[in-house]
């Protein structure tokens, strides 16, 4: 079912909402407004802007800082005045026309202040995502409306569910050709498994969309100037006001099957009140029981000031949301429920999610959950215990700072000069004992050999790996001794390559990329008993420990965990040496039996074992679990892992059977057979096919790599064992 295209003509009713000349107020007001610290909790909102590559984040970030007053001028990402969109600041952002980095701003918006973090579309840059979201309170998911939901939109989708992050759901680029939003929504319900319901629907679609029809209040908005500064209220054109009824029934449906009391209207078969709906939406949204759609043309600028309007009517404030710490005082971890009221009279809590090196240091982006935070206010890395002095204090917007004295629960800041990992809780003195849960970081999938083109530049490479592992948790960087070579891992080609430009524009390092290597993995297929004693009573003072029990392979859907359980009774294993055991087990699984792959998927259950009152200690216990591992290792069967990805194509439909042969011939979905497919694609479909690629599971690679992959490391370690030699 397609929408009519229909264009509407105006009615001497009509309203002017906003006009060009109210922007210069706004812009005005906003920036006396926007730099001052808040009191009330309820004029506050943290969002992010999430979807799959491509579907207009950035643009639609662009239009909010502009309507907002933010911005004097909006630019586009590959605009031909070459300036580029506010939020891709970053050089290598600005020549790709992509989001490689997160970025946050703030706006004021109807005296509500709203934070947002623009983050990256591409599946390489994930982690961006995964932290922004980790300190958020809600998002915008935005949807293309031509391709709808796609790959990296369930990823997005996958962790907002993970950190319970409400969202409101915005279809963009309904100006172009295909443009279907109900098929759009249809996939938001089927694919995502969202209870969502439209708030507005078009007037208009691809070249005739003119606004969009507000379910709510029933009237229709029409975005009129290039710019679309004057908003023009109608009331609902005859021919589109039957399907208005329809939608606006069937939100309420999906409303009350949400929100009780919105249910208990609608069981009365009582119509509801504009305000009763809405605080229907609110609590269901909040509860993530509900997913309002809203629609529009953040390129053509259409539909994005209702969405501002949606932003502080159906996220929450960082008072409607419940975010623990951990008290870590006992024996038994406790989790207590923080509290969100701006004053520095409860202990501070906050979380650092994202590192940036700036031409002043390192920026360290926070945010604050608990108590209050000021210049010259001394505070405390729980992980590691250093204390760090607060001298700046900022508020970032884009890459511009403003200098503030002090910030509060729920605010979003940026410190400088101070030492720490992303991930790690922040405290004032006394409240060592409390932490937050960090964010989810996935393994790397690819790895590459990287060196410097040149031996002069050695210093400024060790230099730009160094920052570049510390804010990427994602990107790690490891010597082979096996190889004599220096390896890079990441989340995808993409990712190598960003980080390779990077290195010579930053660090004036420019560097050679080896051929991309997949990080395979090692995993058991039945459990093998082991019971190993390590005994050695001759030269120097004695040793003697000994583990019994089973490694046994874990659950599909954990192949790539390694777990470790202490399943003894009694004291012949004696509680102390127990962390021993389990670091012995760890190290041995960094390289596995078939091909040196790192081993996953497997779990160590010590059952039993025996202690000397002397000769037993740390090492013992650490040297008999690699001799039990070593025991697996020959006894065990063995099977080599590989990443699967979740590959999704966009193509011409003429084109279809030359790519549908192209994917099968490379097994159409493993990592190791889809490098260069980039370039096959491109020759196949006249360069008009693109496609996106994300990490999806782990599964057993076939007897054909196996074999492959055994010969290339037995030769591999037999070049090793030569070169020792010589």
């Amino acid at each position: 079912m397609r929408l009519l295209l229909k264009p509407s003509y105006f009615t001497q009713s009509c309203r002017i909402l906003f006009e060009k000349k109210f922007h210069t107020q706004v812009t005005a007001f906003s920036a006396k407004k926007v730099g001052e610290v808040i009191k009330d909790v309820e004029r506050i909102r943290n969002i992010g802007i999430s979807a799959h590559i491509d579907s207009g984040k950035t643009t639609l970030t662009e239009r909010l800082l502009f309507y907002t007053g933010q911005l004097d001028q909006m630019h586009e990402v590959r605009g031909k005045d070459e300036v580029g969109a506010k939020m891709d600041f970053m050089e290598l952002e600005r020549q790709r026309g992509i989001t490689i980095q997160s970025a946050a701003t703030y706006v004021m918006w109807k005296n509500i202040n709203i934070n947002i973090i623009d983050t990256p579309g591409h599946v390489d840059f994930t982690v961006e995502v995964e932290r922004a979201l980790r300190v958020l309170d809600g998002a915008v998911l935005v949807l293309c409306g031509v391709g709808g939901v796609q790959s990296q939109t369930l990823t997005v989708n996958r962790q907002m569910r993970r950190y319970n992050v409400p969202c409101i759901a915005f279809i963009n680029k309904l100006d172009r050709t295909g443009a279907n939003p109900l098929r759009v929504l249809s996939q938001l319900r089927s694919k995502l498994g969202h209870n969502a319901a439209f708030l507005q629907l078009p007037i208009g679609l691809e070249e005739h969309l003119e606004g969009v029809i507000d379910l709510i209040t029933m009237k229709a908005l029409y975005f009129q100037e290039p710019q679309g500064m004057k908003i023009v209220e109608e009331e609902i054109p005859e021919d589109l006001l039957s399907l208005a009824k329809e939608k606006r029934q069937e939100l309420i449906e999906h409303v009350a099957d949400a929100d009780e009391t919105l249910g208990e209207i609608f069981l009365d078969e009582r119509e509801p009140t504009v305000t009763e709906l809405q605080d229907a939406i609110r609590r269901a949204t909040i509860k993530r029981q509900f997913t309002p759609v809203m629609l529009g043309s953040a390129l053509k600028n259409r539909g994005v000031q209702p969405l501002l309007d949606g932003i502080l009517e159906y996220m929450p404030n960082p008072s409607q949301v419940t975010n623990y710490v951990i008290d870590n005082s006992n024996e038994e971890e406790m989790k207590t429920v923080m509290d969100p009221e701006r004053t520095d009279e409860k202990p501070l809590v906050a979380l650092a999610f994202k590192l940036e090196a700036g031409k002043f240091g390192q920026l360290t982006y926070m945010r604050m959950y608990q108590g209050g935070l000021k210049r010259g206010d001394t505070i405390f890395n729980t992980r590691t215990g250093k204390k760090t002095k607060v001298a700046r204090l900022v508020r970032m917007h884009a890459d511009e700072m403003q200098e503030v004295s002090e910030a509060y629960a729920g605010d979003i800041c940026a410190l400088f000069g101070v030492d720490c990992a992303s991930g790690d809780t922040f405290v004032t003195k006394g409240n060592m004992n409390l932490s937050m849960e960090s964010m989810f970081v996935a393994e790397p999938v690819i790895a590459m050999s990287i060196k410097p083109a040149k031996n002069s530049d050695l210093d400024n490479f060790s230099k730009g790996i160094a920052r570049f592992t510390k804010e990427d948790p994602t990107f790690k960087v490891h010597w082979d001794d096996d190889n004599k070579e220096t390896i890079a891992q990441g989340m995808g080609e993409l990712h190598l390559d960003i980080y390779a430009q990077r290195l010579e524009r930053e660090f004036n390092c420019k560097v050679v990329l080896g051929r991309p290597r997949v990080s395979f993995k090692e995993s058991l297929k039945e459990p093998v008993s082991f019971d190993y004693l390590h005994k050695k009573q001759s030269g120097g003072r004695g040793e003697f420990a000994r583990v019994s029990g089973d490694v046994a392979p874990l659950p599909v859907e954990e192949n790539t965990k390694l777990d470790f359980q202490d399943k003894t009774v009694g004291t012949n294993v004696p509680k102390p040496f127990i962390p021993a055991v389990n670091v012995g087990f760890r190290d041995y699984c960094e390289k596995g039996p078939l091909t040196g792959h790192r081993v996953s998927g497997v779990v160590f259950n010590l059952r039993d074992g025996a202690n000397h009152p002397v000769d037993s200690s740390d090492r013992a216990f650490q040297h008999a679990a690699h001799g039990a591992m070593k025991h697996v290792f020959t006894h065990g069967e063995w099977q080599i892992l590989e990443p699967v990805m979740m590959v999704e194509v966009n193509i011409p439909e003429e084109f279809q059977t030359a790519v549908m042969a192209g994917l099968n011939r490379r097994n159409a979905v493993p990592l190791n057979d889809m490098f260069g497919y980039s370039n096959e694609l491109r020759s196949q479909t006249q360069g008009k096919g693109e496609f996106t690629m994300e990490y999806s599971r782990y599964c057993p690679v076939s007897m054909d790599t196996t074999e492959k992959l055994i010969q290339e490391f037995q030769e591999s370690d037999e070049q090793g064992k030569k070169r020792k030699k010589n």
